[in-house]
């Protein structure tokens, strides 16, 4: 499973000219099953998003979680992180795990995380979004977890 997540002032998720997922200070993540993924798998890159430390603390260094800041968790899915650009100009999209099979890992991570964090926001699973953020730091921090 691949995530890309950025600490956000805000972020937002538009389709269609609606907003459907909206945080204020938090993580936006982008979240990529492969083939392969598990439930898991997912439960560590959620405990590794959850628990990254990636805020500052009174002192000014990144030593707070996003649980320990109380910000939103902005869950958007995006299988373009799966992109093979070793050869060529195209980017191949093999590894990403097949739609049904991606849509179930990402539900289950949503699932999972509401359970867990008390703000979660998510886009919609395939649709064509738009998504607006104003990156904080700027903070992006790209994440790989491989089994469990």
């Amino acid at each position: 499973m691949k995530a890309l997540v950025q600490r956000v002032s805000e972020a937002r998720v538009v389709i269609d000219g609606n907003t459907v997922g909206e945080i204020a200070h938090g993580l936006l993540l982008l979240l990529c099953a492969e083939c392969g993924d598990t439930e898991a798998v997912g439960q560590k890159m959620l405990d590794k998003i959850l628990k990254l430390r990636v805020f500052y603390d009174e002192s000014g260094k990144m030593n707070r979680s996003l649980q320990d800041v109380a910000g939103g968790l902005l869950v958007v899915s995006q299988f373009t992180l799966a992109a093979d650009t070793r050869s060529g100009t195209r980017p191949s999209f093999t590894s990403a795990a097949p739609a049904q099979e991606g849509r179930r890992l990402y539900d289950h991570f949503v699932a999972q995380a509401r359970l867990r964090h008390p703000c979660v926001q998510t886009g919609v699973f395939g649709a064509d979004m738009k998504v607006h953020l104003v990156n904080d730091g700027p903070v992006t921090i790209p994440l790989t977890i491989i089994g469990a």
